[in-house]
């Protein structure tokens, strides 16, 4: 079933109203354009049915007017011979004629009439529909709008993200090499030493102890009493 029931329906409607008490208003405005353009081809058609019979009954009117006057003009013929009677005849198919003629004027009048409301009614239809697309328009602007201003949100956290997580790696770097340079600072200093080392080292020992034995000695040798 359709949003509208009748073209009146549509005409009177509030499409404002109608989006805003949608869940989806651009998916509704979509409906709404496409009832709107399958009404219009249906109201052209209807009317495009008129407007033919319309033609059909003014060449009606045309035929029917140009008997009763050949009609009449067989009764003057008739008047100007004597012919009374002839006349009378004549004078009878004109106003048969003319009420057939009445009637169909009638119909013509009627059709214009219908015409012209259609014409009222298509006008506020396809106004209508210029309304519904330019707020379909507006609605697809909106959205592009929104999703351009989430998209560039987004990106601008990411960076924001990339910049921190940047900060904190470069804080990282910086510890690491702080920590390197202390490590350095540290190497050799668990290391055993070599067996060259360990010689070498005894060997300073026993002249450092040579030395401190000598020097014994000699502060021995000064302390000690003179023979008389």
């Amino acid at each position: 079933m359709g949003i509208f029931s009748r073209m009146s329906d549509i005409i009177n409607s509030n499409i404002s109203a109608l989006l805003d008490q949608a869940e989806d208003p651009e998916k509704l405005i979509r409906l709404i354009i496409q009832e709107m353009e399958d009404t219009l081809v249906e109201v052209r058609s209807s009317s495009a049915r008129v407007l033919a019979d319309r033609k059909a009954a003014t060449r009606r009117v045309e035929q029917l007017q140009a008997e009763a006057d050949s009609w009449e003009q067989k009764a003057k013929l008739a008047i100007s011979k004597g012919r009374e009677d002839l006349a009378r005849a004549a004078l009878q198919e004109k106003r048969e004629i003319e009420e057939e003629l009445e009637a169909v004027s009638a119909e013509l009048a009627a059709t214009d009439e219908h015409i012209a409301q259609l014409n009222d009614e298509i006008g506020k239809l396809q106004a209508k529909l210029n309304d519904a697309k330019a707020k379909k328009k507006a609605l697809v602007m909106r959205t592009q709008t929104v999703e351009s201003r989430i998209k560039v949100k987004r990106q601008v956290n990411r960076d924001a993200l990339d910049q921190a997580f940047g900060r904190f790696e470069h804080f990282e770097r910086r510890m690491d090499n702080l920590e390197s340079q202390l490590e350095v600072m540290d190497m050799g200093k668990d290391v055993a030493p070599s067996l060259a080392a360990e010689i070498n080292a005894l060997e300073q020992d026993e002249k450092i102890t040579a030395e401190l034995d000598r020097l014994k000695a000699e502060l021995g040798g000064s302390d000690a009493p003179k023979d008389a």
